[in-house]
């Protein structure tokens, strides 16, 4: 047999290997890292996403909360776990942020990962602690002018969104505040009800049931447009800060060189979960709206966003690099 032939012969045999695999995936349970604390909007899409598929695929699929670094310790070992569909990362706009704000990361979200899907897109809400004397985004550019660098706001870290989303305003407005990093969307939600914060730019899902008790005061969303969750609630753009404009997505994806089938079945069972009633209801009751793209939709995004937000951080110099 001559090398060309050989070639060809290993090609296929590998191919029927994958399409095999593939038809009998998956034949054990499946686990899904998401980098923050149980509780936050990536754990909450990644809980409601994964209890589909359990039920849809007959397998479990397991979320494994590994918070840390802004959820990087999570993506790293996504990164590095085997190509084979049994591991997962449901990831956020965070993991693209990291890529310019971390100069050392030791994985890239584009070379590294597979994507499957980009499952919903939510607005950051900007809420303040009852007790600030603010009702609207004027009256906080206002205190915050004549208070420079005394009014405290949460982040999930360095470069995570509600960070991002915190300094653009900054930028946007000429004003002064002191950034204070969470280890997700849930502690800050709960500090900034016990008042050890004054305001934050939370993700509309772990923040919303403290907005409709009003144990927090909405001010404005960072969309572009209102959300149907909360229609009276304007958005930063509308409220004085015209161009004003960033949101939060989540995402599932899979190992680089995971088989290409796998990948596809992924994402024609996800995209069957976002289409249910049940699922949608839920998605529209944290201010979600359901995306549900192709792999190759999900990856040109990732581009488009890497590029975006490396010029955010380059202009408000966010690194995690800094001494």
């Amino acid at each position: 047999m001559n090398c060309t032939l050989r070639l060809i012969v290993v090609l296929l045999l590998a191919g029927v290997s994958a399409l095999a695999s593939a038809q009998g995936y998956p034949n054990k349970p499946v686990r899904i890292l998401v980098g923050y604390v149980p509780g936050g909007g990536t754990d909450i899409m990644a809980r409601a996403i994964g209890a589909k598929l359990s039920d849809t695929l007959k397998q479990q699929f397991v979320v494994e909360n590994r918070p840390g670094a802004n959820a990087n310790i999570a993506a790293k070992l996504a990164a590095d776990a085997p190509a084979d569909g049994y591991t997962l990362l449901f990831m956020s706009v965070a993991h693209i942020m990291s890529k310019p704000v971390y100069k050392n990361l030791n994985y890239d979200i584009e070379r590294d990962f597979a994507p499957i899907t980009v499952v919903t897109n939510v607005p950051n809400v900007l809420c303040l602690h009852p007790s600030l004397p603010v009702k609207t985004v004027k009256e906080l550019i206002a205190l915050a002018k004549s208070k420079p660098g005394a009014l405290t706001y949460a982040t999930s870290g360095i470069g995570s969104p509600e960070h991002f989303a915190g300094e653009m305003f900054k930028m946007m407005t000429g004003t002064d505040m002191l950034a204070i990093p969470y280890k997700g969307g849930a502690p800050m939600a709960v500090d900034l009800v016990g008042g050890q914060v004054m305001l934050a730019f939370n993700t509309a899902p772990p923040i919303m049931p403290y907005i409709q008790s009003g144990r927090v005061r909405a001010i404005a969303v960072t969309m572009d447009k209102r959300v149907a969750a909360l229609p009276d609630v304007p958005t930063i753009s509308e409220s004085g800060v015209p161009g004003y404009q960033m949101s939060t997505w989540y995402g599932a994806v899979a190992p680089a060189k995971t088989p290409r089938e796998i990948v596809v079945r992924l994402n024609q069972e996800m995209l069957k979960a976002l289409a249910l009633h049940d699922v949608k209801e839920r998605m529209a009751s944290l201010g979600a709206d359901v995306v549900g793209n192709s792999p190759e939709e999900a990856a040109a995004l990732f581009k488009l966003e890497v590029a975006k937000y490396t010029k955010v951080a380059n202009a408000a110099h966010i690194s995690a690099d800094q001494p």
